[in-house]
């Protein structure tokens, strides 16, 4: 669980959040607070939150708490984290099949920060959906449940 990181604990919280954040890339982190994984992201959230809260706002979302939100986008693998620009979800081709979220742990604070600025400067653009500047070994790799259905 992270102290530092503000907490959204129904959806009416991730409603306001989502319509409220402009001109900033807004980060929901899916997960559990008890979940190690779920922490070492936290912390490398925490720990980059004021170098990116010029162009970033990040939460944290129990997937306990928003089922309808877990459902929507499919969070299977905790954790899981979204972006959104404006209102509108911002899609990350990480060269997986998943372009609607970034699953699992990421391996530096400057992945993180670089993938920020990639989404915060497409975004303002216009781009709805950005090539990811982290290296592929970087990325988790995991099998969609859904494939082949």
């Amino acid at each position: 669980m992270s102290l530092f990181l503000p907490k959204l604990n129904c959806k009416k919280d991730i409603d306001e959040v989502i319509k409220g954040v402009a001109e900033k890339v807004l980060v929901l982190r899916f997960g559990r607070d008890e979940d190690s994984v779920c922490l070492q992201l936290d912390e490398i959230l925490s720990k980059t939150a004021h170098d990116l809260s010029n162009m970033a706002s990040i939460y944290i979302v129990d997937v306990d708490k928003a089922p309808i939100y877990t459902r929507y986008f499919d969070i299977s693998y905790i954790p899981s984290t979204v972006f959104f620009f404006n209102g509108q979800h911002m899609k990350v081709d990480y060269g997986s099949p998943d372009h609607t979220k970034f699953v699992g742990s990421f391996k530096t604070k400057q992945d993180f920060m670089d993938l920020i600025e990639v989404i915060y400067r497409g975004a303002m653009r216009g781009k709805m959906i950005v090539q990811s500047p982290i290296d592929p070994q970087n990325i988790p790799k995991y099998d969609l449940l859904y494939h082949g259905i």
